[in-house]
């Protein structure tokens, strides 16, 4: 300051510039003030206005709650009201459940009773019908026990044989083999078994013996002289199958017997009674 002439410092110019930015300063100052004002009054009111719309939200959701706790008391209360009737059906259900119980226990063992009393009835039909089986297979074993075998006229192997109808019956079960019955009598037509023909010549019936005619693919075979149960065989056939006769009966003028064939090869019709079949 002491650089500048102090006749400068005086002068209008100089003043009336330093006034001037005096006065700028202050309207400045002054409007700033007035801006800052007024934006400490937006910002106050909008805080104003905040806070009373979170308490009107506080306010209506309060309302909301209390109205829905009063329902809620209003509902547990009905439900306490409805407790004591609903506990005393359900009791008087158990009651009436555990009645029926009874009931179907005590039904139950009657019938199980009535079944058990059946069961025992049905084993001891069992018992009855596993004692008849029994009974079947001890006659059935004793019949093949007695089933006799005889040694045949061709090829000289044990055949077993018949000597009655029951024995012929278990022959017939087993399967293997075919069996045609017959009665021949003497000096009769030839009779027609399966696919050949035999013919009675002679009985002799103090030794058991007899002679008859055998009739097979156009050939005559004479079997003399044989023996009550021993079996007579031919061969016959393209396939040349093995035929057996046996007499197990003889008469004064008669022979019975059976015929033995291969499987499915009996196939004629039953023998004439007076002997003979064409």
């Amino acid at each position: 300051m002491s650089d500048i002439p102090h006749s400068d410092s005086g002068s209008p110019l100089v003043r009336n510039i330093l006034m001037g930015v005096g006065v700028v300063f202050v309207i400045g100052s002054v409007i700033f003030m007035v801006q800052a004002q007024n934006r400490l009054n937006d910002m106050e009111n909008r805080q104003k206005a905040a806070l009373n719309d979170i308490s009107k939200k506080m306010d209506d959701s309060n309302g909301q709650l209390r109205a829905e706790i009063k329902v809620i008391a209003g509902n547990v209360g009905l439900t306490q009201k409805d407790l004591t009737k609903k506990a005393s059906a359900l009791q008087a259900e158990e009651n009436a459940t555990r009645a029926q119980l009874r009931t179907d226990e005590e039904s139950t063992k009657q019938q199980f009773g009535a079944v058990n009393n059946e069961v025992s009835g049905v084993k001891g039909q069992v018992t009855k019908v596993t004692a008849d089986i029994s009974d079947t297979r001890n006659d059935l074993a004793a019949t093949k026990g007695k089933l006799d075998t005889a040694i045949g006229d061709l090829n000289k192997h044990s055949e077993l044989i018949a000597m009655n109808r029951d024995q012929l019956e278990l022959l017939k079960h087993r399967g293997d083999r075919d069996y045609l019955e017959f009665t021949l009598y003497k000096d009769k037509p030839p009779t027609r078994l399966s696919t050949v023909s035999l013919q009675l010549k002679k009985v002799d019936p103090k030794k058991s013996q007899f002679t008859l005619y055998v009739m097979a693919d156009d050939k005559k075979i004479e079997k003399k002289d044989r023996n009550v149960y021993e079996p007579l065989q031919f061969y016959t056939g393209r396939e040349r199958n093995l035929f057996e006769v046996v007499i197990n009966a003889v008469d004064k003028n008669a022979v019975s017997g059976y015929m033995s064939t291969p499987k499915n090869m009996a196939t004629n019709t039953p023998p004439d009674p007076r002997g003979g079949q064409q």
